[in-house]
């Protein structure tokens, strides 16, 4: 069995997806939403990091993340925001546990991987087909990236944008 070895790059940037444990709607509920962001500002005031895109589907999210210069400490991070918002979660009956174990992180190589990566991030609500345009999710960074001037705010809505399968790497 092959054992997957984290990258740890001091100051870096990176990709996250992290799943509900057996996909379960959990981030569906209100309550389990603002439980998670309490999670992160929490973790974010003791251990800072950027946080340049997110999105919340029901069963899973996608962040992209900076580090302070010489951290790597990305882990302990998510254990702490795993482990925060699962106090406050509201749960299903036939729910055992919150969170499926680990996460799936990338190293964001340059600025072009990190193009793909927030393309990826806020058209994740339209290629699930939640929405039509990734301006019509609530819960993404999007509106924000569209007010730095990232992104026009029709960007995703008339046509497919070239969006990588960063799942495939």
């Amino acid at each position: 069995m092959a054992t997957y070895r984290r990258a740890y790059i001091p100051g870096g940037t990176y990709f996250f997806t992290v799943v509900t444990h057996h996909r379960l709607p959990l981030l569906a509920e209100q309550q389990n939403i603002e439980a998670l962001g309490q999670a992160f500002r929490r973790v974010k005031e003791k251990t800072p990091f950027i946080m340049d895109a997110f999105v919340l589907l029901p069963d899973h999210l996608h962040c992209l993340w900076t580090l302070p210069k010489d951290d790597t400490d990305y882990s302990s991070r998510w254990r702490d925001i795993k482990k925060y918002a699962s106090k406050k979660f509201l749960l299903p009956a036939n729910a055992t546990s919150t969170w499926q174990r680990g996460f799936w992180e990338h190293v964001i190589r340059d600025e072009h991987d990190w193009q793909q990566h927030m393309d990826y991030i806020h058209y994740n609500p339209v290629k699930h087909g939640w929405v039509n345009a990734p301006r019509d999710w609530q819960w993404s960074s999007f509106k924000r990236c569209v007010k730095k001037g990232w992104y026009q705010d029709d960007w995703g809505a008339n046509n497919e944008p070239n969006i990588v399968d960063i799942n495939s790497e």
